[in-house]
Order: C-alpha cells, then sequence, then structure tokens
C-alpha cells in the first residue's frame, strides 16, 4: 500500500486527463481519474479511499458541474482542499468557488497543478 497522497481528479477531456495524471503523478501524488462528477461523489462518499484533495474541471458532462461537485465534497469533508480547472469560466470562480480553493486557467503548466495542490495541503485543514 503506498503513502503517497491520494488525490480525485475529475475531468472529461482524455488527452487532459493523462496530462493531469502525469503532472501529480511525477509530484509525488496518487491519483484516481474520473469523467464525470457523478461518478466522483459516489466515490468519495463511499468513503472507501482516503482522498487527501480533489481536481476537478468546472465544465462536465453530466447533470453536475466542478462547482457543484465541490459543495457537495465540502458538505461531506469541509477542510477537502479543491483545486478547480476551467478554459472558460475563470470569471465565476469567486461567485462559484468554495473558499480557500485554488482555480487553474486553461491552458496551465503541469508545475502550477502541483504547485497548487501541494500548496492546500500544506496549508492544513480548513475549516
Amino acid at each position: 500500500m503506498s503513502e503517497l497522497p491520494l488525490i480525485l481528479v475529475i475531468e472529461d477531456d482524455y488527452p487532459l486527463q493523462g496530462v493531469v495524471e502525469d503532472a501529480l503523478t511525477e509530484g509525488g501524488f496518487e491519483t484516481d481519474i474520473l469523467s464525470s462528477g457523478e461518478e466522483a461523489l459516489t466515490l468519495f462518499k463511499s468513503g472507501a479511499k482516503d482522498y487527501k484533495a480533489v481536481v476537478t474541471d468546472v465544465n462536465l458532462k453530466g447533470r453536475l458541474s466542478g462547482w457543484d461537485v465541490a459543495r457537495q465534497v465540502r458538505e461531506i469533508n469541509p477542510g477537502c482542499p479543491v483545486i478547480y480547472m476551467t478554459g472558460a469560466a475563470p470569471d465565476e470562480w469567486a461567485s462559484h468557488g468554495v473558499p480557500n480553493s485554488i482555480l487553474l486557467a486553461k491552458p496551465f503548466a503541469r508545475a502550477q497543478l502541483v504547485t497548487a495542490v501541494a500548496q492546500l495541503l500544506n496549508a492544513g485543514p480548513q475549516t
């Protein structure tokens, strides 16, 4: 069993899934990558895995947006770090994003993603 922090990634663009997975793996994290908010919430709510942070695209296929997923994650775990990724909605972060989250505008450098995750994890639980 690995001791690396496990990050839940929700991204419906398959090429970008690979980029995100590679960046986080190289940055010292493990990842579970899903393509819908519904799948991600089912897994998160199950409690089967100890996710240390959530990285989500804002515009997802399905009924739930990344904003919705993050709000529901925070209802379950108020201190869970959230990193949003978006190419279309960065101006909505102030009104839709959860507190103590980070937004990365696409395209972003792989190092920016790793830095954002590490920054929120190192900040400790938010209340």
